[in-house]
């Protein structure tokens, strides 16, 4: 039996922006406490090359002005996974370095999220997410 690959493990609809679009929307999608990364690509879409990841820390102040592009804060150095990896040694290798979230690449196009669970023992799955989604949403 094939060992499961970093593509059967991610997320397959994370939160994808435009190259074009402004930094306040990246603020907007990132102030949420349950976003960690934002990806962006040319038109916000998966399939389409990846141009970089937004994490609150690449943002600039609140009071810069937030008109200008997102992807001007973005970076992709050491934030992409391939798809066709072995999702084990991937995970381990995130647990060991305190990395929680990395963009998920077939060569250059997007095509998920690799989101490692708090505890270090697995990763997110899409299916937890909607159902986490669904109880805020319930709560609120």
């Amino acid at each position: 039996m094939s060992q499961p690959r970093v593509a059967d493990r991610m997320l397959a609809a994370p939160i994808v922006l435009a190259a074009a679009d402004p930094l306040d929307e990246a603020r907007r999608v990132l102030s949420s406490s349950h976003v960690h990364m934002v990806l962006v690509t040319e038109s916000g879409r998966l399939g389409e090359a990846l141009l970089g990841t937004l994490v609150r820390d690449d943002l600039p102040p609140d009071e810069a002005p937030g008109d200008g592009p997102a992807l001007a804060h973005a970076r992709l150095e050491g934030r992409t996974v391939d798809a066709g990896l072995d999702a084990e040694p991937v995970r381990a290798a995130m647990h060991a370095a305190g990395h929680r979230r990395y963009a998920v690449v077939d060569g250059d196009r997007l095509v998920g999220l690799l989101c490692l669970k708090r505890s270090g023992l697995g990763f997110c799955s899409d299916e937890g997410v909607a159902s986490r989604r669904a109880a805020r949403t319930r709560d609120a």
